[in-house]
């Protein structure tokens, strides 16, 4: 039986993630998971990047450690910065403080050499809509660029045969990503999204704010986790005389 394709899959452990690598698989490829230990303020996101890998039955694993917190930058890196919350830079029209600089292309970067090194012939990324409104290395013409170096830049590319870079949530908002996700039985529970790493996710941050407006109106409000502050009121129960 000729063997599967390879895949190298970012799995950072947030729901995109997961969604991205039970794609890979369900397209048909052998995944390699590919997770960073970057200097984030917490390694919660690890634990659930280890738990999916277990429960999407994913052979191997690799975790790089790169400290991009040497030099800061972001507020998930650098502690001294403040974690938006109440939707604050949702609303901005500058580019977020949860932006790494540089993240996804030294990311990218190992994933391309993770791939050559073992014969993948793919590297899925779980960049979307929602994120590219913000975040300059999210956005499709940095992916576009991004598979020309690829090609420019390796032996496999000069021998025609670079990986491809393949982001399947692109255009879809987070909405469809939980919809993609229950489609793909992506255990969602066991994902994690939050910029805290607590022991429960805060519900408070942006990504906690925008995963559980979108698992709410998937009509999966039991895998939302709110915090006090954000919880919603309870639905209206009047009757309208709906017919």
């Amino acid at each position: 039986m000729k063997p599967s394709p390879k895949a190298v899959v970012l799995l950072s452990g947030g729901l995109d993630s997961a969604t991205c690598a039970a794609q890979a698989i369900a397209d048909g490829y052998d995944v390699i998971a590919l997770s960073f230990n970057y200097g984030q303020r917490h390694d919660r996101e690890l634990l659930a990047a280890r738990e999916l890998v277990s429960a999407l039955d994913i052979t191997e694993h690799q975790i790089i450690d790169i400290n991009l917190a040497q030099w800061g930058g972001s507020s998930l890196t650098d502690r001294t910065m403040v974690i938006p919350t109440e939707g604050k830079d949702l609303d901005a029209k500058v580019i977020p403080s949860t932006y790494v600089p540089g993240r996804n292309t030294v990311f990218i970067a190992i994933a391309l050499s993770l791939a050559e090194a073992s014969g993948a012939i793919a590297i899925y990324l779980g960049i979307n809509a929602v994120d590219y409104s913000g975040y300059p290395d999210c956005r499709p013409d940095y992916l576009a660029a991004f598979q020309t170096l690829a090609s420019l830049s390796s032996k496999a590319g000069l021998e025609n045969r670079a990986p491809k870079l393949v982001a399947p949530l692109i255009s879809d908002s987070k909405v469809d990503i939980v919809h993609r996700a229950l489609n793909l039985g992506v255990p969602i529970e066991k994902t994690w999204s939050c910029y805290s790493g607590e022991d429960l996710p805060c519900g408070r941050c942006d990504s906690c704010r925008i995963r559980n407006d979108a698992l709410v109106k998937a009509g999966r409000r039991d895998l939302a986790t709110f915090s006090e502050v954000t919880r919603p009121s309870p639905p209206d129960r009047t009757c309208h005389n709906d017919r």
